[in-house]
């Protein structure tokens, strides 16, 4: 199980050497969450964990001074009692080892029957459902904190949306009804494990009717669907005919508001859930009449009219050809596989800008933007999970709230991550406009 130290046994609360396990510490973006932790948890007793005692061992090699002293744990997480021998041991697991819905089930009930607090990046549908369903009442019950979706997917959405609702309601504005989120910019990879994750869903979809029904679900996480309303929300639009027409059939819209033309953000389909599932987890705290919808600015006239195909025709052909397996093996030769990533040079220059746009039921308009200069599939996650998994580790966790279960970033963490976030150079600003 470990290398220097023996399985522990006994209470919940007994047993706890350790405050983090970060599990998945030898994949590309389990490195950069390591370094991470290296450099900002401070005397946090951290374990890293993986299959293999010498990749292990290399990739403490590889981390700053301060990781020297930490323990490696070999250990298989989709073995059940290796798991849970796990869990027993520590505060916190944080998990970048996907796609989840392969390799997460028994590591996440392994957490929640342990009461041990657990995050992780997965952007899957069918693994987030069957983890409410199955692993939430445990958590209830022990109080661990199962966090999901703790990177790129989904936290800047997910937090950005939760911070202009707080602003409407302390400003008595009311709560949120049309709320769009537009990705200004972007740029950065799209790391292997969110693909692998995507193409796993895409293919259980075409074999499994009901999953296919559950992806296309706008409401699928919610904790109460039948409590729902049936529909979406999208960007106000206007009228348009000849080539804008075809580009409306596209999926690319026209913004009325900023008189440039979107298209379907390829991580929508998941975000966009998220969303929805915080909103419904706090009693609708955003609105009964939230729509929320989130989109990329392809720039305005005919030039970005074409744009906004071209970007439509790219999602849909992507997500189109991992359900067909001849294209999904030309697909699987370009894209990147889990555990790969982009070199150091191509990180540096990453970035990302969000603007959430959010009318309220009183008539006024609220922009949040949520932005960092950091690559958004691989340094700017390792950080929003680093700080995910320090925040349960160590913070006032009863300042969000006193529950366990299975929770989104924005209910799970809420303002602790944001004020984390914002330390560690993220922009996260609320104004009215």
């Amino acid at each position: 199980m470990t290398s220097n130290d023996t399985t522990p046994s006994g209470d919940l609360n007994i047993g706890r050497d350790l405050d983090l396990v970060l599990v998945g510490a030898t994949g590309f973006v389990g490195r950069l969450t390591a370094a991470h932790l290296a450099e900002t948890a401070g005397e946090a007793r951290i374990a890293l964990a993986g299959r293999d005692l010498g990749r292990l061992e290399q990739a403490r090699a590889s981390l700053p001074p301060a990781a020297s002293t930490w323990e490696l744990v070999v250990v298989d997480v989709t073995d059940a009692e290796q798991a849970a021998a796990l869990a027993r041991r520590t505060t916190v697991v944080c998990s970048t080892v996907g796609p989840y819905e392969q390799y997460g089930k028994a590591l996440v009930r392994a957490c929640a029957e342990a009461g041990t607090h657990y995050c992780d990046l997965t952007g899957e549908v069918t693994f987030v459902r069957w983890s409410i369903d199955t692993v939430g009442p445990i958590a209830e019950r022990t109080g661990a904190r199962i966090v999901h979706s703790c990177g790129f997917d989904s936290v800047p959405s997910d937090l950005g949306v939760l911070e202009t609702a707080r602003a409407a309601a302390e400003a008595g504005d009311g709560t949120l009804t049309r709320t769009v989120t537009h990705v200004r910019s972007m740029r950065g990879g799209i790391s292997g494990g969110t693909v692998a994750s995507m193409r796993g869903q895409v293919v259980r979809a075409g074999e499994d009717p009901s999953v296919g029904r559950l992806l296309r679900d706008s409401y699928a996480l919610s904790p109460d669907r039948a409590a729902e309303p049936d529909r979406s929300g999208h960007a106000d639009t206007e009228r348009v005919s000849g080539p804008a027409a075809l580009a409306r059939k596209a999926g690319v819209e026209y913004d009325r508001d900023s008189g440039r033309w979107t298209a379907p953000f390829f991580m929508a389909s998941y975000n966009t859930r998220v969303v929805r599932w915080s909103n419904a987890r706090t009693g609708w705290s955003y609105g009964r009449d939230l729509q929320y919808s989130e989109v990329v600015d392809t720039g305005e006239g005919p030039l970005g009219a074409t744009r906004g195909v071209a970007t439509s025709a790219a999602v849909t052909g992507i997500m189109g050809g991992m359900g067909k397996k001849p294209i999904r093996a030309v697909l699987d030769r370009v894209l990147p596989s889990p555990g790969e990533g982009p070199s150091d040079s191509s990180m540096k220059k990453g970035r990302f800008v969000f603007d959430i746009e959010a009318d309220t039921t009183t008539g006024a308009h609220y922009r949040t933007r949520v932005a960092d200069g950091r690559d958004p599939g691989y340094t700017s996650t390792a950080v929003m999970l680093g700080q995910s998994a320090l925040a349960l580790a160590q913070d006032d966790l009863a300042a969000v709230t006193d529950a366990g279960g299975v929770m989104t970033p924005a209910t799970g963490l809420g303002r602790l991550l944001v004020d984390r976030l914002r330390r560690q150079g993220f922009t996260i600003e609320t104004v009215r406009r």
